[in-house]
This record gives C-alpha cells, sequence and structure tokens, in this order.
C-alpha cells in the first residue's frame, strides 16, 4: 500500500501536463532561478531548488519524478534477464529458513526466524532452554501483510518478562510509533506514542518506558520521557531536553542493568547522564560534556569502565569506583593506557573480564583482559577480516560471544572462554552453493598522492590472473570516522563468479588506522577521501587488477557524495558509477538548519555559514562543481521518504548532470516512492533493487555471463 500522501499526489501527477514526456528520452527538468544566500553574503543560482518539496505532494516535482522512473525503466528493459539471473543467483545463496543464534536474557532465549519465502522474521522466545515451547513475540509477516513499508526496532521486554514494547516504521522516514503488548496474551496495549526514536528502555516498575522524542521538521532527538502505561501521551512526564542541536541522543541500560542513561553525542563531543534503574528520576552528569573531549561509560561491580579520547587521541579505558564518581573526570583512573599503534573502538564489562574491541594495522581485533591483569588475543588466520563483539546479556559467564567474517568466509558466530581460552562455533552463516575455498582475499597498501599508506581489501576467484584485462568494483565510504570492515556479501560472489575483482578502499574519513585517519579526511581535510579513492583505482589499475576502461565504483549515503566528487574530479577513471542516496548537495544543505540532521553536521563537514568552509565545502560539493565534460554511466537511487538525505538532493543533482554532461553513457534515476535512507524492506526486495543496479553495471562494463 502506498503512502496516502504519494497516492493522492500521484494522481495529480498524472494529469499534470509536466508529464507530458517521451519515455525513451532523457527527462528534461524545467530551470526555475532561485537564489541561495550565505550569511555573509555570498550568492548562488540554483535552477532546480523548485524541485524540493518537503510534503512530497506537489504534483510537478512528482511529474518529473515519475518521468525518470518511467525512463530508468526503458534503459534497464535490456537488462531484465540479467537482473532476474542475479537476483535469484543471490536468493539462491539464502537459507530462507534460517534462525538466529538464540541469546540468553533474565531466563528466556531469545531469536529470530524466518519462514521460507517471507520477507520479515517472527521474533520469539524459549523460557530456560530451546527445548521449551515457543512464545511469539512478534509476527512481523502477519504485520506487515499489506504495507509498502515495515520495519520494527528496539523490542525491548519489561524486567518482569510480561511486556514487550518495539518501535515501529511503516513509511520509511525514521518517525517510529511506540506500541506495547502482552506477551502471554497477545493482547496490543492502548498505549501509543507517534513520532519516537527507535530506542525505548523499560523502567524496574515494569509500568514506565524511557523514549526520545523527535522534532517533526527536522527529526532531532530533542526530548526524553517517560509513559506510564495506562495513561495518555500527552501526560507523559518530560525527563530531559537537549538545546544544543549539534547532539544526538540515546537511552539504554547499563550492562549490570543497574542504571538507566542518557547518552549525548556529537561529532566532537559526548555527555551521559545516569540514573538508578530502580527509581530512574535524578539523571546525574558522569561528566560534563566538553569540545573535543569523547567518552562512553558502562557500569558493573560496583565501578564505571570509560573508553574515552581525553588525553588520548586513540583512545584508552578508564575507570572509577562509585564512592569516587563525582561527576568529573579528575577522578578517572587508567585501566588501559593509549597506545599511539592501537585504536580502542568498543568494550563489553563482565564480572570476572573485559571484552575489548581494537583496530590495528587496519583490521578490528579482540582481546579479552582479566580483571586480575591477563590479556589475550582473539586471532585471524586472514590478511583482511571484519570481528567483533556479538550480543552478551549475561555478564556473569566466562564466555564471550562474538562474530568473525571475511570478505571471503561467511559470518561465523562464536564463544570463547575467557578463562580457558576453549572457542567453540555457535553457528555458520549458511550459504547453499558456496565454497569459500574457491576465492582469495588479500590486502594491499596503496600510496596515496600525499605518501599516505592507504589499506585495501580485495577478494577475486582463484586462479585470476593479473593481466590488466578485468572488470573491477571498487567501494569506498569514508565519512563520520565509520570503519568498512571487510565482510562477507552474499551479493559480490555473484561479480567473482563474473571474473570480477571486488576492492574495498579503507579511504581517509573513517577510523580503520585509527583517529587521526579520520581527522585527515573530514572537514578542512575532506577532500583527501575522495583522492585517496581515486589513487586506489589508479594503483590498481597499473598494477594490473583491472583494466582501465572496465572500473565501476559504488557508494551510498556520504559514500554517494563519495561518488559525486570523483565523478567530477576523474571522471575517465570510471566506466560506471553507482551513488545510492548521495549527499551530493553539501553546501545548501547545509545552510539550511531546517533540513534533518544538519545541525549534527557541521563537525563532520563544516559550517558554510562562514566563508572559509563555504569556500571549501563550495570546492567539492557534486552538485555545485558539475562541468560540461565527459561523465561515466551513472546509475542514481533514492528513497522519497528518506530522512536522511532528502530525495532532492540526488534529484537536483541528476537534472543538473542532465543539461550540462557531455557524454552518451546513460544515467539512470531510480525513484523507491515507499523508502527512506536503507531502501525497501523486506529481506529480499534489497535484493532485487541492488540486482538492478549491478545489472547495470555489469552491462556497462561488458562483463558476460
Amino acid at each position: 500500500m502506498k503512502h496516502p500522501f504519494v497516492a493522492l499526489s500521484l494522481a495529480a501527477a498524472l494529469t499534470s501536463p509536466a508529464i507530458a514526456q517521451d519515455a525513451s528520452k532523457p527527462p528534461v527538468a524545467a530551470k526555475k532561478p532561485h537564489e541561495i544566500k550565505a550569511p555573509f553574503g555570498a550568492t548562488r543560482q540554483d535552477d532546480y531548488y523548485w524541485l524540493r518539496d518537503d510534503t512530497r505532494k506537489n504534483p510537478d516535482m512528482l511529474a518529473y519524478i515519475k518521468a525518470e522512473n518511467d525512463y530508468a525503466d526503458t534503459i534497464l528493459a535490456p537488462t531484465k534477464k540479467l537482473q532476474d539471473t542475479i537476483y535469484n543467483e543471490v536468493i539462491g545463496r539464502i537459507k530462507q529458513d534460517d534462525s538466529s543464534v538464540p541469546y540468553l536474557k533474565n531466563g528466556y532465549y531469545y531469536y529470530t526466524r524466518f519462514d521460507t519465502g517471507a520477507d520479515y522474521p517472527v521474533a520469539a522466545r524459549r523460557k530456560g532452554s530451546m527445548d521449551a515451547p515457543e512464545e511469539v513475540l512478534l509476527d512481523q509477516p502477519k504485520l506487515a501483510a499489506g504495507k509498502g513499508f515495515f520495519q520494527t526496532a528496539s523490542r525491548t521486554v519489561s524486567p518482569d518478562n510480561t511486556l514487550l514494547a518495539w518501535a515501529e516504521d511503516t513509511v520509511g522516514r525514521r518517525q517510529y510509533v511506540l506500541k506495547v503488548k502482552n506477551i502471554a496474551t497477545g493482547e496490543l496495549l492502548a498505549d501509543t506514542v507517534p513520532n519516537v526514536e527507535a530506542n525505548l528502555v523499560w523502567g524496574d516498575d515494569n509500568r514506565t518506558i524511557f523514549y526520545i522524542e523527535k522534532d517533526p521538521i527536522t527529526l532531532l532527538s530533542k526530548r526524553v520521557k517517560a509513559h506510564v502505561l495506562g495513561t495518555p501521551a500527552s501526560a507523559d512526564r518530560l525527563v530531559y531536553e537537549e538545546k544544543d542541536d549539534s547532539f544526538y541522543m540515546g537511552l539504554g541500560r547499563t550492562s549490570d542493568d543497574a542504571y538507566v542513561c542518557i547518552t549525548l553525542q556529537s561529532t566532537v563531543s559526548n555527555e551521559q547522564r545516569c540514573a538508578g534503574a530502580k527509581a530512574p528520576t535524578d539523571f546525574a552528569v558522569l561528566a560534563p560534556r566538553e569540545r573535543d573531549v569523547r567518552y562512553d561509560a558502562d557500569h558493573i561491580d560496583g565501578r564505571w569502565i570509560v573508553r574515552t579520547d581525553w588525553k588520548a587521541p586513540n583512545y584508552r579505558l578508564m575507570t572509577v569506583a562509585d564512592a569516587k564518581a563525582n561527576g568529573t573526570r579528575a577522578v578517572w583512573a587508567d585501566l588501559v593506557p593509549v597506545d599511539p599503534a592501537v585504536f580502542i573502538e568498543g568494550f563489553k564489562p563482565f564480572h570476572g573480564f573485559l571484552a575489548i574491541e581494537e583496530r590495528s594495522g587496519g583490521n578490528k581485533r579482540l582481546r579479552m583482559l582479566a580483571n586480575a591483569g591477563k590479556s589475550s588475543f582473539v586471532n585471524s588466520d586472514e590478511p583482511a577480516y571484519a570481528m567483533a563483539i556479538d550480543v552478551n546479556e549475561e555478564t556473569d559467564t566466562p564466555w564471550l560471544r562474538y562474530t568473525y567474517n571475511s570478505l571471503t568466509t561467511p559470518t561465523t558466530t562464536y564463544e570463547v572462554n575467557a578463562t580457558t581460552g576453549e572457542r567453540r562455533v555457535l553457528k555458520v552463516q549458511p550459504v547453499p552453493g558456496y565454497d569459500a575455498t574457491r576465492y582469495v582475499t588479500e590486502r594491499v597498501w596503496v600510496p596515496a598522492r600525499d605518501g599516505t599508506k592507504v589499506p585495501v581489501s580485495l577478494v577475486y576467484k582463484k586462479g585470476f590472473k593479473k593481466d590488466g584485462t578485468a572488470a573491477m568494483l571498487q567501494y569506498g565510504y569514508g565519512s563520520y570516522g565509520a570503519s568498512m570492515d571487510p565482510g562477507f556479501s552474499i551479493q559480490t560472489v555473484s561479480l567473482l563468479d563474473r571474473g570480477m575483482v571486488y576492492a574495498l578502499a579503507h579511504i581517509r574519513g573513517g577510523q580503520e588506522m585509527g583517529r587521526k585517519w579520520y581527522d585527515d579526511g573530514h572537514l578542512m581535510n575532506k577532500k583527501n577521501s575522495f583522492t585517496d579513492f581515486i589513487d586506489v583505482t589508479r594503483y590498481l589499475v597499473a598494477h594490473k587488477y583491472a583494466a582501465k576502461g572496465r572500473v565501476a565504483a559504488l557508494g551510498g549515503s556520504a559514500g554517494g557524495l563519495l561518488m559525486g566528487a570523483v565523478a567530477n574530479m576523474a571522471p575517465g577513471d570510471y566506466r560506471a558509477i553507482v551513488a545510492q542516496v548521495p549527499f551530493v548537495d553539501v553546501v545548501t544543505t547545509m545552510l539550511d538548519a531546517s533540513i534533518p540532521l544538519t545541525t549534527n553536521e557541521y563537525d563532520e563537514w563544516g559550517n558554510p555559514a562562514k566563508k572559509p568552509a563555504y569556500d571549501y565545502m563550495l570546492s567539492y560539493s557534486p552538485y555545485d562543481q558539475v562541468k560540461a565534460q565527459a561523465y561515466p554511466a551513472l546509475f542514481v537511487g533514492t528513497g522519497l521518504w528518506d530522512s536522511q538525505v532528502q530525495y532532492y538532493e540526488p534529484a537536483k543533482w541528476v537534472a543538473k548532470l542532465r543539461a550540462t554532461a557531455t557524454s552518451t553513457y546513460p544515467l539512470v534515476f531510480r525513484t523507491n516512492m515507499e523508502a527512506g535512507h536503507g531502501g525497501k524492506s523486506g529481506r529480499f526486495q534489497r535484493y532485487r533493487d541492488s540486482a538492478e543496479y549491478n545489472a547495470f553495471m555489469l552491462t556497462q562494463l561488458g562483463v558476460t555471463p
């Protein structure tokens, strides 16, 4: 079912004169000059600003979007058979009646399971043993029936195990609705709260649910409130309100369940406020926010464990006993001192030991530190891999559960005993028809133009020859300090089996090589992300991993910004580029504080209200830097209801490219009318979407079956 606004507006668009369009020809968007002025006086003309419609109801805008979708259908029609082939290959690698590894919490084993053919899982639990009768928490296939988009998040059970609270989104805009049910009877309670974050926490009284209310326009997390079951949402108690729009908010309970905590996070600062879970009313500040100081804390055994970059760029772990915690950092003591060669990314406390996620040499490894001081690592035999702490709800155990995968190894869930070192395999992701021994992964270090060595993870089929003839897909992200670990993908196999190379470029802007790796790839260093990506491409072509005319690039969201930038800066290095939900209108968006997420991002991109930042951001903004040159084939995707990168950014970019680019390669713009930032919901639909752009890419690269 379409969102009602879309259905009504599309009907109007179909009768609009603006829809007069031959679907065999590229749509032409009207130019309507619009001046955008910066606070310090600089002005720009934006001919396609009119494509922005926050209501998603403007007939002319919808007519243009429809014309682009119709044109995409025409251009992609010859690839339909290949799309179907790729889609069938990918879903053939999915065990359709699969289930997650159960985890124990408060006497129950929790898990999700898929039925064959189902797009959504059933969330369930069993008391005390997996042999006990199943209790269904959420029958998501039933709940999703008839909905164009459906997503649940933050499923959380009350401390007495009787009630389930969850957040539900049926639009794709991440404006969730809080819902509650009685687990035993299945009765849906009358309690609902709209426009909340997917972040819910129960109080110990089994009647109070803490949630985060969003601003309806900017979608920023603004207020923490407490809802008491049986009372109207209008009576919900205000717990905390954040006045600084550069901060995101989160909610959680500490590992020992002793505290409910409000976490506040900006790009450059953190603050944590916690209250005893038995009566969470007075939320005390663990340490006050301070610019350029970040921290996060957990609690166990009467002490706080804190991960912080305070006087430690690559982070350290510190601790403070309850009796000494007084709201300042001065009383914190080192637990794991800073190591310039190791970046501490996360941790999980247990009663007898501490599990630590560390980055070294571009890979993330796990270390277990016993309370007595003994340290041990979980090792890998592969040169590039992804290792992470998994769900560990029980803290009174010597067993650490973690996941491991690589570009060739499907996700494997292990548990390791911190005392004996014994390791057990709990589950290997089933991938029907896949044989890991047929593929090879390697790590290369590429010298960037400024001499920095950039790690690149590669995978290809065994027997591959570096003779400079292969096609290659290169992926990158490089923003927000998000590290792109080399993980297994059932979609990539279809490319490898066709003789392609897949390259994951760990460019600056992530944190694969520590905090400096991020600092050197954002704000006034942002262009390093783009030049790193280009230099990786040129190195791999020069070293015969790929043919010069057979390279494709892929990125989404901030990675879509990367795609737009490299398309402008080095169009001749790529035969095809796929940009999903791309952030391409950097300056206009960052000048408008009403757009969701803008105010949170000033310390990531810069604030163009100030001239130095304005000039630098303008110099790489993909939309602003479109020029009359030959661009590679482009596939651009977006969702009409995207809350992270608004649909009109890629729409404007495509319109300008159509009016300016000189190449004859195809430009395809696909708007999903029932999706947000993550695309369509459901287990299989996303593979339909990726099959479409992969078929487009393979066709452009001349890759044969």
